[in-house]
């Protein structure tokens, strides 16, 4: 039996995926306990995990996030204020209460699996690698690693062809880390000092070079090519796991020879439904198809009036839903991204906060979409890109040719390998 701690922002999106791991892990009889918020305490029991409750210093609603965050830039300068204000801010709580679990334990955890933005793990991989459980980052964002074959995380930028692509990449990391990101940098090195006596040993968006290994849950045909990683980096796919819960009245109106397009705005970036999914029904709402649309948790009663064409539900569950569509119009969350690729259905996407520009540029680099390029397209953008992403096969081959790649992907028997080649190292 295998011993797992798992820790995650209480951000439904970073949740999500890990619960389906950890039911996974507890399914074929290890140990696993689960480390965030406490507003998903009941769904890490479902799974049959030990849910510890992060501190409050640290516990968020992230439904309240858009609101608390009304004030935030956008672009880049929207990525460092998320750095800074969700992620920074709890990381050293976070830290602690790592630690205090592993000074609690009686057999320490064969590893520490955290999302991409639970800076505290930074903090603890910061100690020998002999003191400590591998750290393994479970990858559910773009891969944020830094690298001379791409452009520095969040700028939104596909790779150029050619030998200036290196230089280019160069000098926009520079402006990156030594300028845009330079306060935010600063306070890490603080925070980092803080515990170890000596500044970070890496940019913060770039921590997770420094664990000891990233188990991507994409596959490479989704993901920009780094032939000079310092940290291996392996792609175990999406993680998509059953789900349960009533369905909607109208769910056998999915069997029908229109085409089907969900719109999502997801969790997070879904204050204001004129962004993308008003636009979307309007551009749809005299189109021969099936608009289904999920609110993600607010009330149907704030769509207003529906078009006949249309039909609403806060969730629904995606492993059932994906299988029936045709097409998907989105603001760019990875999960929903990666249901979508899982099942070969191309995707219109319009998003431009979080980590929503590079999940664009990768749905336009791989070929398995369309990118609006822009978080508050216009009905006719959408209805351009939806005509021509159902009209045009290359954009579900694209998609069908990932579908295959996340077929084949080993799952969970990847992560498992990844931590015991992690294992097998400390003890050499």
């Amino acid at each position: 039996m295998a011993r797992y701690l798992i820790a995650s922002v209480p951000i439904h999106g970073h949740v999500t995926p890990l619960l389906g791991i950890a039911a996974e892990l507890t399914r074929r009889g290890d140990q696993v306990q689960f480390l965030t918020g406490a507003r998903f305490a009941e769904a890490v029991t479902r799974s049959a995990s030990e849910f510890i409750a992060l501190p409050a210093e640290a516990d968020y609603d992230d439904r309240l996030l858009g609101a608390a965050n009304s004030d935030r830039p956008a672009g880049i300068a929207g990525l460092r204020y998320d750095v800074a204000q969700n992620f920074l801010r709890p990381a050293r709580a976070q830290y602690d209460a790592l630690r205090a679990l592993l000074s609690a334990a009686e057999t320490p955890p064969d590893a520490v699996l955290v999302d991409p933005t639970f800076v505290g793990a930074m903090l603890l991989s910061g100690h020998p690698r002999h003191s400590r459980p591998p750290v393994i980052v479970a990858g559910m964002l773009p891969l944020p690693v830094s690298s001379s074959a791409v452009p520095p995380f969040g700028l939104g930028l596909q790779p150029w062809r050619g030998p200036l692509n290196r230089v280019r990449n160069t000098v926009l990391r520079a402006v990156v880390e030594k300028w845009i990101f330079a306060p935010v940098q600063a306070d890490v090195d603080a925070l980092f000092r803080s515990v170890h006596g000596r500044a970070a040993e890496a940019f913060v968006i770039n921590w997770m070079s420094k664990a000891d290994a990233i188990v991507q849950l994409s596959v490479p045909g989704f993901e920009y090519p780094r032939p000079d990683l310092a940290v291996p980096v392996r792609f175990a796919g999406p993680v998509i796991a059953s789900t349960d819960g009533a369905l909607p009245s109208w769910w056998d109106e999915l069997d029908t020879s229109r085409p089907v397009v969900l719109v999502t705005q997801g969790t997070i970036a879904n204050e204001n439904f004129d962004e993308l999914v008003e636009p979307a029904i309007e551009a749809l709402a005299t189109e021969d198809v099936l608009v289904v649309v999920t609110t993600g948790g607010r009330p149907i009663e704030q769509l207003g009036e529906l078009p006949d064409n249309v039909r609403a539900a806060q969730f629904l569950p995606y492993d059932r839903l994906f299988p029936r569509l045709d097409l998907l119009v989105t603001n760019g969350g990875y999960g929903g991204v990666q249901y979508a690729l899982a099942h070969g259905v191309p995707i219109v996407i319009a998003g431009d906060t979080e980590d929503k520009p590079e999940v664009a540029a990768r749905v336009s680099w791989s070929g398995s979409g369309i990118d609006l390029r822009t978080g508050r397209p216009r009905a006719t953008a959408v209805r351009r890109a939806v005509r021509k992403a159902l009209a045009s096969p290359r954009y579900r081959e694209a998609s069908a040719v990932l579908a295959e790649q996340i077929s084949a992907a080993r799952g969970i028997d990847e992560l498992i390998d990844t931590v015991a080649t992690s294992a097998a190292a400390q003890v050499s």
